[in-house]
Formats: C-alpha cells, structure tokens, sequence
C-alpha cells in the first residue's frame, strides 16, 4: 500500500508554520505497513489542490491531507476532494450538534460559516474531532482511499490514533515494531563498516542508519501481524549491533545522551555540577531537561571570562596566562575548582572557541578542552569541531557527556 501525505495551506509555502505533521503521519503509517512514497504542499488554491490531488491519485493507493477544513473562505480541502472524487456533500446532523455543543461549552457564537464544517463527504467514515469543530472524512472508492486530517497537530494526532491508525490495522493486517540505537563517537560511514554485512543481509528486520546532529542513529525495524512479535525478531539484531559497535552505543531504545548519563547518575547516586565558558550553559540546560535530574544535578556555573574563571572556580591567572583559557590546564583548574565548591562527585568543564571568530592558527575556531571529574579522577580531552558556532557548542555538550558516560561505565 502506497501513500502520499498532502498538506494543504499557503502558510506552509511562505514558510510561517513547519510541516511537523508529515513527519508524524508518516513514521506512524510505516509503524503500520504503509509505505509513503511521496511529501506534498499546496497552497489554498482550487486549481492547484485538484491538480495535485490528481497526481496523487494517479499514483498512490492513499492519500491524506492535513489542513483546509476549517470554516473560512479558503478552506476549501474537502470541497475539492468531493469534486475531484464525484462524491456530494450532506448536512450531517449530529455533527451540526457537536459543533453547536463546542461552541456552547467555550462560550463563544458560533458563526455562520462554522454551520459548514457539518457538510461531509457522502457515504465516507467519519474521523470525530474531539479537540476541534472539523471533522476528518476516509472516502474509498475506486480503489483508491483519501483521508482527510485538519491542520492543528493538536486535532490531527489524537483524530490518527483513535481512527486512521485502526483503520490502517484493519487494512494491513500487519503491525511494524522498532527500535531505535544511538550511537556516538563514531561517524557513520566507520559505524556502517562495522555492520555492513549485517545491512546486505537485512530482510525482515531491517536495518536503516542516518545521522541526526552529530550521532549516528539506526532504526531496526521488523513486519508482523503481532507487535509483540515483531518486537521480538528485533532483539537478536540488536545483540548483534551491540558486539560490533562496543561502547560507542549508548541507547537502544531511543534515548538521547543526557538521559542516558541522568540515569546512570541516579541509579549510582552520582551527583554533579558544571561549569561553562564557550557552551554558556547549553550543557546544563540538557541536563535539565531530563525529569528526575534534580537527585543529582547541584549547580551549572557559566563563566565566560577569565575573570570569572577565576573568581568563581579558582583558576589561576597564571595558568591561563600561560596556558590561555582553552587549554587543558585551564579545564582541569575549572573542573578541580568546580567540584570543590560544590561538593559533587562529578563535574564537567568545557572551555573553547565557539567561532566563528577568535580563533589562531594553533587554536582554530572550534577548539574546544573538556575535563571530566569523577571521584576525584580527572580526564582531559581535546576536541576540533567544523561548523557553525550551535553545532561547535552542540557537540561540546555531546562529547562532555559521552565522557562522563563512559568515565561512570569505566570505559576507555
């Protein structure tokens, strides 16, 4: 079964809102056996929308489209469809009452335009909005199958999981289980060497690496008719995966990094404290991003200048005069500071150039020391990152944590 995603409205062309709900109707129809072939955007046009939906039409088993069943002027999705389809529209009573009851319940009139959004393909399955006043429709015929979504994703996702997604499961008779492995310090192309017979060889499961900011993530997917089945076929791949790529895989069911270090920090009671100078506190907002780091997590100091360097963590003027302030001397001078003032058994200290200024021939932009304090053992590394000043910070983060990560572990 093939399937096209079209999302309708001129917003998304002039680039006022993004396309989140492409990406979400397709990983869930690939979850149920659907494949998507084709990403489609239309503006609030009659003409354009027809040609479109005829294109896709042609040449896919469904196409769903997101957006234009609102009440106003340029909503104009399921009028088309109907047209494109030969289908008429009917005044669908108790979905009249349901818009009159939304508008009653948040007290506010309801207008003359909403009376509309009653009107529903003939003969189609209705998709009832719970969050919203705009109904989905599915309309088969002729083999062919259009489903219609509104735009707000907040409408959109809980109308998907409460119809399209049985409706799917009916059709396919299949369910996708997956699993997705994160892996870091190492780049894909050395990361896709050390499993490439394993990828040659994929048939049910399949194995599809890509990289995503700075990792390496490998969806592991497999077919079945029972989810609890599929799920099963999974786990000798991933046992596989896991013996060729070592320490450098960190999570097997989806996790970022920092909530793989918060756990390990919570299950050994490992509590920590930062301190940055090029990240400006990037790292610290990772770490709090993950619910439960409050058990562990003390204090994130941002200390951009020297100054600071050493009235707050008790770097030695003369290390960084000496040295300069990225250095491994100045990291392991901030990390040993750090720890001391805040009494953790872990502290992380980044120093760096972020760019894309500042940088010399022996320090380019993008150089950046990290320490790592764990217990009192010290580990200082030095990274040279390319790209823009987010992506040198971004990776610093990264690569504080993956150190941590491994330094709780024991690894080398």
């Amino acid at each position: 079964m093939v399937a096209e995603i079209l999302a309708v409205g001129t917003e998304l062309l002039m680039g006022q809102i993004v396309n989140t709900n492409a990406q979400y109707i397709t990983k869930r129809l690939n979850d149920l056996g659907v494949n998507v072939y084709y990403h489609s955007v239309v503006g609030d046009n009659p003409a354009r929308l027809k040609e479109c939906l005829r294109l896709a039409l042609n040449r896919c088993d469904v196409v769903i489209t997101t957006g234009g069943l609102g009440p106003t002027r340029d909503d104009i999705t399921k009028e088309t469809v109907a047209e494109i389809m030969g289908i008429k529209l009917v005044r669908h009573e108790e979905t009249f009452r349901n818009i009159k009851c939304f508008f009653e319940r948040v007290d506010r009139k309801m207008m003359a335009n909403n009376i509309k959004q009653a009107d529903i393909p003939e003969g189609c399955i209705l998709i009832p909005n719970h969050n919203g006043t705009a109904p989905g429709f599915i309309i088969e015929k002729d083999g062919k199958t259009v489903i219609m979504l509104p735009g707000p994703p907040k409408e959109m996702i809980p109308m998907f999981e409460e119809t399209v997604s049985p409706y799917f499961e009916k059709k396919t008779g299949q369910v996708i289980g997956s699993r997705m492995l994160k892996v870091f310090g190492i780049g894909e192309s050395e990361m896709e060497m050390k499993i490439l017979d394993l990828i040659e060889n994929q048939s049910n499961p399949t194995i599809a690496p890509y990289v995503n900011m700075g990792e390496v993530v490998i969806r592991v997917t497999a077919r079945s008719r029972d989810y609890d089945e599929a799920m099963k076929m999974i786990d000798p791949v991933i046992e596989k995966i896991k013996k060729r790529l070592g320490s450098n895989l960190y999570a097997c069911n989806g996790e970022t990094l920092e909530e793989t270090v918060v756990q390990l920090l919570i299950e050994k009671n490992i509590s920590i404290s930062t301190a940055e100078s090029c990240t400006g506190g990037m790292l610290a907002s990772k770490l709090v991003n993950v619910p439960g780091v409050s058990k562990v997590f003390t204090n994130g100091f941002i200390t951009y200048s020297n100054q600071l360097k050493t009235d707050v963590l008790g770097v030695s003027p003369d290390t960084i005069s000496k040295f300069g302030a990225v250095s491994k001397e100045t990291a392991v001078e901030m990390v040993k500071g750090l720890v001391k003032k805040t009494a953790t058994r872990a502290g992380i200290a980044i120093t760096g150039i972020a760019g894309p200024d500042g940088g010399t021939p022996e320090k380019p932009a993008g150089t950046v020391w990290i320490a790592v304090m764990l217990d009192g053992d010290i580990e200082a590394a030095i990274f040279k990152q390319n790209g823009d000043r987010e992506r040198v910070r971004h990776m610093a983060c990264l690569n504080a944590l993956n150190m941590l990560r491994k330094k709780i572990l024991g690894l080398k």
